[in-house]
């Protein structure tokens, strides 16, 4: 199965969602689809959807899924790297009107240039990506949670 995920964000993604409905309806993806779509107003006969779903059901969709397309917001990237998931994300930017600013194409660059994910850029088809995936090894995603906690300690020692 794949997953693909909005987030909560209220602007509109149906460019991914678009993209992805073609390539199940081509029959490029033959797998279900789920879709968590938040605030996107979406209608399909392809792909499973669902506007918003609980942390527990979330966690096992992610769990489930062999693939994760999402937005690139850090949550969403995040979880599924942590899951060691194949993860492929998607910005939403700004000039569609799907956010406010494009930040996510910093997130995708630093987490993609890191080698833990794949990203769908404008000038890239998504089927080539999904292509790609099969054969990526990701490298494993640590948190600096511990460098972090570590620098506070030592700094409330100091003090």
């Amino acid at each position: 199965m794949i997953l693909v995920v909005l987030g909560t964000h209220e602007l509109p993604f149906t460019r991914l969602l678009n993209e992805v409905e073609r390539l199940k309806t081509d029959g490029i993806i033959q797998e279900d689809v789920i879709v968590q779509h938040g605030h996107t107003a979406y209608q399909s006969d392809n792909l499973i959807l669902k506007p918003f779903v609980s942390f527990e059901e979330m966690d096992l969709l992610y769990e489930q899924a062999r693939l994760i397309i999402t937005h690139a917001g850090t949550g969403s990237i995040i979880m599924g790297l942590r899951k060691a998931k194949h993860v492929i994300a998607c910005p939403r930017l700004s000039k569609y009107g799907e956010h406010n600013d494009d930040h996510q194409l910093q997130i995708v660059s630093a987490l993609a240039g890191q080698g833990h994910m794949l990203s769908w850029e404008e000038d890239t088809r998504l089927e080539d990506v999904i292509r790609q995936i099969e054969a990526f090894q990701p490298k494993p995603f640590k948190s600096g949670r511990e460098q972090i906690y570590e620098l506070i300690e030592n700094f409330i020692r100091e003090v």
